[in-house]
């Protein structure tokens, strides 16, 4: 299982990004990656690929519905050339409100949307390396103009595309169509194994499926902490994330498969109060039984144990999720506990 570094940046500032990849690879991280947050990936990987050699740079997420499929096929390839074929696309639907409400663009029938945006991708990307007329159209995106002067030269193979998935149709279409599947963090291993792992096995069941075996990216939560005070500080964030993710109702089935959909249906409703306080009282009903169903908790290394036990026979990467490790050195702690275990 490879051990990746997000480009944490609570600001989106683009100045300390190239400190931080360079420390990323010279500490032994296999990649680097960022989500699409409060700034676009895209722009933190590109300072991140122009001072590094080797790490893999990886986008968790890119919001695709944000974007045209021209749009990120020539961001990607312009990325992927400039890094010798470094990068993979981790893209994400979002939900509904933000893609209606906060990026002004169209939503429907997400999982076959998401289905089309990639298969436009990869249209693209053949038509710039062999030079046949472009012509994809489909339901939601149509592609059917490219001359040369728009066509920019081909040097790498494709990037990898994985796709972010939570309920059993996006994952299905992420078996079904990307090189594979980008877990979040929002997820349980009873969760992945009942409902995650037979959607993505039916996916690649398809008929045009890719034929290697897809590649699984977990992010799950980390409180971590060497004393009674710190991990209790790290568990606070943690079980607060949780309430946050368990708010939305695209996420509700992971808490339905525990029975605990009432729990969801609440944080729901605390989310949509005026009370300053509200996210601090939805953390609040995390209990330890709860949070130990979503994180390893614990000193880097017994949480590293932990989570290799937990999913280590399925996932080949993983993202360290920081939101239960504050500083940098528990992140290379538990990065070297993670590589240490597999020896």
């Amino acid at each position: 299982m490879k051990v990746d570094l997000p480009l944490s940046s609570p600001t989106g500032a683009l100045a300390d990004v190239a400190a931080m990849a360079r420390n990323a690879e010279s500490s032994g991280f296999d990649g680097v990656s960022y989500s699409e947050v409060v700034s676009d990936p895209l722009l933190h990987l590109t300072i991140a690929a122009g001072v590094t050699e080797r790490v893999d740079l990886l986008t968790n997420i890119v919001v695709a519905f944000a974007r045209s499929p021209m749009t990120l096929a020539v961001q990607g390839r312009a990325l992927q050339d400039y890094s010798g074929g470094r990068l993979t696309l981790g893209l994400g639907s979002q939900i509904k409100p933000h893609i209606e409400r906060r990026f002004s663009m169209p939503w429907s029938s997400p999982a076959a949307r998401m289905a089309e945006f990639v298969s436009a991708m990869r249209a693209i990307w053949s038509a710039w390396a062999t030079g046949e007329k472009l012509n994809f159209q489909g339901e939601f995106y149509s592609h059917t103009l490219m001359t040369p002067m728009f066509t920019p030269a081909t040097e790498q193979t494709d990037p990898k595309i994985l796709l972010a998935g939570v309920g059993a149709k996006m994952t299905e279409t992420a078996g079904a169509v990307a090189d594979g599947l980008l877990l979040h963090a929002f997820t349980t291993d009873r969760y992945l194994r009942e409902i995650t792992l037979p959607a993505l096995a039916t996916g690649r069941a398809a008929p045009d499926a890719p034929a290697a075996a897809p590649e699984i990216v977990a992010s799950t939560f980390a409180a971590l902490g060497h004393t009674e005070e710190a991990l209790s500080t790290s568990m606070t964030a943690v079980r607060r994330q949780i309430a946050f993710y368990g708010s939305t109702p695209a996420y509700r089935p992971v808490l339905e498969v525990h029975g605990l959909g009432e729990l969801g249906e609440e944080l729901t409703r605390l989310s949509k109060s005026d009370r300053a306080d509200k996210w601090s009282e939805m953390g609040t009903l995390i209990d330890d039984d709860i949070l130990d169903l979503f994180a390893v908790v614990g000193t880097p290394e017994g949480a590293a144990k932990a989570l290799l036990d937990r999913v280590g026979d399925v996932v080949t990467r993983y993202e360290i999720n920081n939101i239960g490790i504050p500083t940098p050195g528990l992140q290379l702690e538990f990065a070297a506990a993670l590589r240490s275990s597999q020896i």
